[in-house]
């Protein structure tokens, strides 16, 4: 996963974006408006139809019908009818066009069937409750017998499947939108996004012809405008915050290498995800924003938005710069009184923290080394690397720190919790040993003292988990925990 966001350009509230705020209130309209109410609609419908007997007379042929066709949404399908998940199969049936016309034609519940009669009217019930088609009346439809309708290239960029989806795609339209405006003007704007829209939709409906499902959202008109900003920019240097999978920083770089990035990022995530997201309508905005704009720097000159006032230089980066300088050096003193300035100001900052520590371990006893290791011992992300670094950190910690380690009850208790996720069974049991006998009172030894013997038994690892038995029946009797391990 990709992406990059420009820092450099704000929005001029002389000349506003008024073209693009009215954008964004049209897709918002559409989606709280008759998407919403359609949805309501819906789901009072599928009640019904949870209530009624068409779930067991239908859903089974559905499955099966999706096993002859070879469909790969098969095998999620009958796992959802083994347990009986009757709401997500039948917004599956809903959107098989194929299944539903030998449905209607009397070909999956014959009028020989015994439960003809019965199933014809609360089908023919159920469907009166059904309001009229809008969603899918206007997105794409990439069903092999689709009818073609070439308008719901447009129509299905104003469409969205979530709030999530809206607010998303909302969001990256204003920040690449206002300043694509301002360069081309209102109108031209509106021209360039449209086209943009049926460009996306237009590699859409090629690359996903015939594999069925639905094709909506704005996020292919919204690629143009990110393909018409790097084309706009071309070498100008940009402020960018970007993401890359779990890695996320600033970069200044020339706008125009975002490009080639955000190509290749889009081909990747087709070849690989591919499912759910339809990765080649942002590949086909690209491209159309991309082009447009060449086009159109070609064909007149356009007013570039002026990029924000040079920033004063950050003072974290300059106290990094200075401590890998001095480090080079071997100036290690001076670059530790450095790492704890960058701390200071980023104190969440997971690199400079363990920078900061592992310098300040050539001094053990000094209180560098116990103050950086307290700091990375509370960061809140429980994410892999960051547990990864508490443990190391731990280890090495304890090993050196002179004259001994300094632990408060709550790092304790933390890094007990922690290491317990990390399935470091050795060191959380030690921990909680330590906290049981330093801090008997503390209020999350109970907790703490559960999660561990917790993840040891969901570990497999029973005969340590009822070792803590005797503790948790003093601590936490009426546990689910100890009751579990009552009966082990």
């Amino acid at each position: 996963m990709f992406y990059a966001i420009p820092l450099e350009s704000r929005p001029s509230w002389r000349s506003p974006p008024w073209m693009t705020v009215l954008l964004i209130l049209v897709n918002m309209l559409v989606f709280w408006g008759p998407q919403r109410a359609e949805d309501k609609a819906q789901a009072q419908a599928a009640q019904f139809y949870l209530q009624s007997s068409l779930p067991t007379l239908e859903l089974p042929p559905f499955v099966a019908w999706l096993q002859e066709t070879g469909s790969p949404r098969a095998a999620v399908a009958r796992r959802l009818l083994a347990r009986e998940g009757h709401a997500e199969l039948l917004e599956g049936l809903q959107q098989e066009q194929g299944f539903l016309r030998k449905l209607h034609a009397d070909q999956v519940i014959t009028r020989g069937h015994p439960q003809y009669a019965n199933w014809k009217r609360e089908r023919q019930r159920y469907e009166a409750l059904l309001p009229p088609p809008f969603t899918t009346r206007w997105a794409q439809d990439h069903d092999a017998d689709a009818e073609f309708k070439p308008w719901t290239w447009l129509t299905s960029a104003f469409l969205h499947g979530s709030n999530g989806h809206l607010l998303g795609n909302m969001l990256f339209l204003f920040l690449f939108g206002f300043s694509v405006e301002l360069a081309l003007g209102g109108g031209l704007y509106l021209g360039f996004y449209l086209l943009g829209a049926v460009g996306a939709s237009a590699l859409a409906a090629w690359a996903y012809a015939g594999q069925g499902g639905y094709g909506l959202g704005a996020s292919g008109a919204v690629s143009a405008l990110m393909g018409m900003y790097a084309v706009m920019y071309r070498l100008r240097r940009i402020r960018f915050f970007y993401q890359l999978f779990f890695y996320f920083n600033y970069v200044t770089a020339p706008a125009l290498i975002l490009l080639p990035a955000w190509i290749a990022n889009e081909l990747l995530q087709h070849a690989v995800g591919g499912k759910g997201i339809a990765y080649m309508a942002h590949l086909g905005g690209l491209l159309t924003g991309a082009l447009l704009m060449a086009i159109a720097m070609r064909w007149r000159r356009l007013r570039l938005p002026e990029a924000s006032p040079k920033q004063a230089p950050d003072p974290f980066e300059q106290h990094v710069t200075a401590a890998r300088r001095l480090a080079g050096e071997m100036k290690f003193e001076p670059a530790c009184a450095q790492w704890r300035a960058a701390a200071k100001l980023r104190p969440d900052d997971a690199d400079t923290l363990r920078a900061w520590f592992n310098t300040a371990r050539l001094w053990p006893a000094g209180e560098d080394f116990h103050r950086a290791a307290h700091r990375i011992f509370r960061l809140r992300p429980q994410d892999p690397a960051t547990l990864e670094l508490q443990h190391a950190s731990y280890k090495i910690y304890l090993d050196h720190a002179k004259p001994g380690a300094r632990l408060r009850p709550e790092d304790m208790a933390r890094l007990a919790r922690r290491f317990t996720r990390a399935q470091q069974f050795a060191d959380a049991e030690r921990l909680c040993h330590a906290l049981m006998k330093t801090a008997p009172a503390h209020p999350e030894l109970a907790e703490t003292v559960t999660l561990c013997a917790s993840g040891l038994m969901q570990a497999g690892q029973r005969e340590q988990a009822l070792g803590w038995l005797p503790h948790l029946l003093r601590l936490a009797p009426e546990d689910m925990v100890t009751r579990m391990l009552q009966k082990a």
